[in-house]
């Protein structure tokens, strides 16, 4: 650490990276390599971590991602326990098709906790990677607890298909999140809105209600018919050095336990000065709403 900690009220979002692979292979995804050799990975030294972190910041929010959370049930139970309810729980799955669990496993898992889980993010694409449970699953377990859709749009995903995939969505009746490839963002692009093509495909389709955003990511949102879209875009990294009344601080925006329970500041293998967090200093969300737009109608 070069600096001082500071984050957001609450604290920084503390991602979890579960101990176990996905068996996908999703041509974005910047975690597989980590998965290639299991060793070392404890799903106990996780559960240490956890415990630090809800000792230092109680009311943070965790993310659980991978890997594929739900092909662990056990451990994934496990881990999930030694969260108190002060804390938001959030899912990021492609709730797949699994040999060890059935769908009545996961949907019996969902029911069980959901009093702890805030909400489970599923993604569904554009392009298929993975084999998809039905969507009638995912209607079953919208009933139990909040759902988002995540689609990421990579490279050259087929516009054409943009519509009829919302249509498949809006049947559901769950908001959607179209992502930007994140390792492609930089503060330049960040909020560019006149050569972003994602953009230009959405404007198309949709109404656009205006737009969200920090330091670190931002949210274009947009109504299909009913549906709620947001367009998310965040840099590739999770601190911003920033001078604020005259001290320097690394101001972070999430925190990482890896598969092996370590504690990192950033996505890059910067592991975080523990000590030091415990003295973070605190600054409120600075996620504020920057444009509202009221759609014209003829």
């Amino acid at each position: 650490m070069n600096h001082p900690y500071m984050t957001r009220e609450g604290g920084a979002t503390v991602t979890i990276f579960v101990p176990y692979d996905c068996g996908n292979h999703c041509p974005f995804c910047i975690n597989k390599e980590e998965y290639s050799c299991l060793d070392g990975f404890s799903a106990e030294k996780i559960c240490e971590s956890i415990r630090v972190m809800d000792g230092i910041t109680p009311y943070c929010d965790f993310v659980f991602t991978g890997g594929e959370p739900f092909a662990n049930l056990a451990s994934l139970q496990m881990m999930l326990d030694q969260i108190p309810t002060t804390h938001k729980v959030y899912i990021n799955t492609t709730f797949p098709v699994l040999k060890q669990h059935t769908a009545q496993d996961m949907l019996d898992f969902v029911a069980k906790n959901r009093e702890k889980i805030t909400c489970i993010n599923v993604s569904r694409h554009l392009v298929k990677y993975v084999e998809e449970s039905p969507d009638e699953l995912l209607a079953e377990v919208s009933k139990l607890v909040r759902m988002r859709i995540n689609c990421v749009l990579y490279k050259n995903y087929p516009a054409e298909d943009m519509v009829p995939y919302l249509e498949r969505i809006r049947k559901l009746g769950l908001p959607v999140q179209f992502r930007f490839d994140y390792t492609d963002t930089t503060p330049e692009n960040l909020y560019d809105e006149e050569n972003d093509k994602i953009l230009a495909d959405l404007h198309k389709v949709a109404d656009y209600m205006g737009l969200d955003g920090c330091r670190m990511r931002c949210g274009f949102h947009f109504m299909y018919k009913d549906l709620h879209i947001t367009y998310h875009k965040t840099l590739p990294y999770s601190t911003i050095v920033e001078e604020v009344d005259g001290t320097t601080y690394d101001i972070l925006y999430d925190i990482l336990i890896k598969q092996t329970g370590e504690l990192h500041s950033d996505w890059d293998g910067t592991k975080l000065d523990v000590e030091a967090y415990r003295n973070v200093v605190f600054e409120p969300y600075d996620l504020k709403d920057l444009v509202v737009v009221t759609p014209f109608h003829d």
